[in-house]
């Protein structure tokens, strides 16, 4: 496991839970809150596989992510009620084994609905997907948009709980962002 205290950036291994494709992002974010891309992708499994085999799918391709990448926290999207039952039961279970996974290795974990990680990216916890993805793009510095749509929500998972636990002051690369700022002030409202 890396420290992503003063001594360095925190490496934070953002999961968008899936049963079919199960976004993942990896993110340096330093003090300043500022970011840089480490890896994305997403693991996939067979729709006609039996779930067991599936769910072990899921698990290796995210032990391989944490043996590659050695994240100091994993961020994963909380599940949250859906009108399609099999989609939030697929969800749910990938969830389970991406906190699974992190807790074998002893690594911090932490949930975000999808509206904390839009608020966090965009400033708006409404925002549509294109929206978060062009806000990735720019914080990460990329030259298109992060595809698919599950790695560029595990892009924005990492960098909304590195922000949340980042300190809200401007660092060496000037002012706050509009979504850092709407962050910090949603937290000092929290706190109240």
């Amino acid at each position: 496991m890396r420290n992503g205290s003063s001594r360095g950036p925190l490496r934070v291994l953002g999961i968008d839970p899936g049963l079919t494709r199960c976004g993942v992002g990896v993110v340096d974010v330093a003090a300043d809150r500022s970011a840089q891309l480490v890896h994305v992708g997403v693991v996939r499994s067979d729709t006609d596989a039996p779930i067991e085999e599936r769910l072990a799918v899921i698990a290796a391709g995210l032990r391989a992510v944490l043996d590659r990448h050695c994240p100091d926290v994993v961020a994963v999207e909380r599940v949250f009620a859906q009108h399609n039952r099999a989609t939030v039961m697929g969800t749910a279970q990938a969830s389970g084994i991406a906190l699974l996974v992190a807790g074998e290795r002893g690594i911090p974990a932490a949930t975000h609905t999808p509206s904390e990680v839009k608020a966090a990216i965009t400033g708006y916890g409404n925002a549509d997907k294109r929206q978060v993805q062009t806000m990735v793009a720019r914080v990460l510095r990329l030259d298109e948009l992060p595809k698919p749509a599950d790695a560029a929500d595990a892009l924005a998972l990492a960098l909304c709980h590195a922000w949340r636990g980042a300190p809200a002051t401007a660092g060496a690369n000037g002012p706050l962002t509009p979504a850092q700022r709407a962050w910090a002030d949603a937290e000092r409202l929290a706190r109240r």
